[in-house]
């Protein structure tokens, strides 16, 4: 075995524990945040955490399966796999497929519900990464171009339909990144970033909710009760926590004070339980994680498993980012989940199987 194969696979060790560690955070502070409201709507205290078990279990079937996949196959099925995710996901526009929950169309319930767009994540850092690692080798045609950017209008005008604003961001910012990093194109790039200005302008103007969340996020003591709730009430919970917290399962804000405690809000009832200290534990596992993912994708030899690992970290800590920052009221609220932490079963199958496609290409690089 070679040096390099040694240092992938004590890398692909450490991701996996890292991963592991968030997990299991995420499930002991889902019961915390949520054991109050389960028994409230459930009539059960385990009800979201026996839930995200059942997730994690398949999450796990979803990483076997992943890592068994062959990289050609990811490679060369990418732009199928793209079509296909944007087709499912533009069934949750169609009255009867989807389920409403608190005014987005996000979640197909067929026997059970789940969300598609979550699948766009992975066939779409995919497809980047097949597109990226022929550019640079044997160039890409000019109507396979035109095919990317037709996936990605789709994509674009489903997500805002829903409306699911911030996974749309976070998408195209990560791909942005992508293209920037392999510097292909990039005066297009910039070209597009500054024609997309005026069209955020638009839609936040043409959105009069979006609006809303702004002016709540730079003045949430203007509508303390109303539009500035959650933000007001998140602060409240991190500000709480001091340097130690107040204890793991004594939060007072989970006593429903903050909405989506254990989803969207669940790094505040951390912060609250656990202080600064937890919080810079997290965040250190977060950038832990980062690291370790740049590292595999500098070592990896197959130009297309190296960007499809780049995407996949740059996708996940961006969510990241988006998330922490909303919690702290840095920037509006967006609806993104903190990622193998948030309660949330698609997110996190999703996720391990991104883990799944990492460890594979790592077994199968040569």
């Amino acid at each position: 075995m070679s040096i390099k194969q040694s240092s992938l696979r004590w890398y692909a060790l450490a991701l996996t524990c890292l991963v592991a560690a968030l997990i299991i955070i995420g499930l002991l502070f889902i019961y915390s945040a949520s054991a109050v409201f389960g028994m409230e709507k459930c009539a059960s205290a385990h009800y979201f955490v026996q839930k995200q078990l059942i997730g994690l279990g398949l999450g796990i079937i979803a990483l076997i399966i992943a890592r068994a996949i062959p990289i050609r196959l990811w490679q060369h099925t990418s732009p199928l796999l793209a079509l296909i995710s944007v087709i499912i996901t533009g069934l949750t526009l169609i009255p009867g497929f989807a389920s409403t929950i608190h005014g987005s169309s996000r979640w197909l319930h067929l026997g059970i519900s789940w969300q598609p767009s979550e699948l766009l994540k992975i066939s779409l850092i995919l497809y980047t990464s097949a597109l990226l690692a022929r550019q640079t080798t044997t160039g890409v045609p000019r109507r396979t171009w035109y095919y990317f950017l037709l996936i990605l209008g789709a994509t674009t005008i489903i997500l805002l339909q829903q409306p699911d604003f911030g996974l749309m961001v976070t998408l195209l910012a990560t791909i942005a990144l992508m293209f920037f990093i392999s510097n292909v194109a990039v005066k297009q790039l910039l070209i597009a970033g500054a024609a997309a200005v005026p069209l955020l302008f638009g839609l936040i103007i043409l959105r009069p909710y979006r609006l809303k969340r702004i002016l709540a996020f730079l003045n949430p003591w203007q509508d303390p009760q109303g539009a500035g709730f959650q933000i007001i009430q998140s602060l409240i919970a991190i500000g709480s926590g001091g340097l130690c917290g107040v204890g793991i399962g004594h939060s007072k804000q989970k006593f429903f004070y903050l909405p989506m405690q254990h989803t969207d809000f669940i790094f505040a009832i951390i912060a609250e339980e656990t202080g600064f200290i937890g919080c810079s534990i997290i965040i250190i596992l977060y950038l832990l994680l980062l690291y370790i993912g740049f590292k595999i994708a500098w070592q990896l030899a197959n130009r297309f498993c190296s960007f499809t690992v780049l995407g996949f970290s740059l996708l996940i800590h961006l969510q990241t980012m988006i998330n922490l920052f909303v919690v702290l009221g840095l920037v509006p609220t967006k609806g993104i989940g903190l990622p193998f932490i948030s309660a949330g079963n698609s997110a996190l199958i999703v996720h391990l199987s991104m883990l799944g496609i990492i460890l594979g290409m790592i077994k199968h690089q040569k």
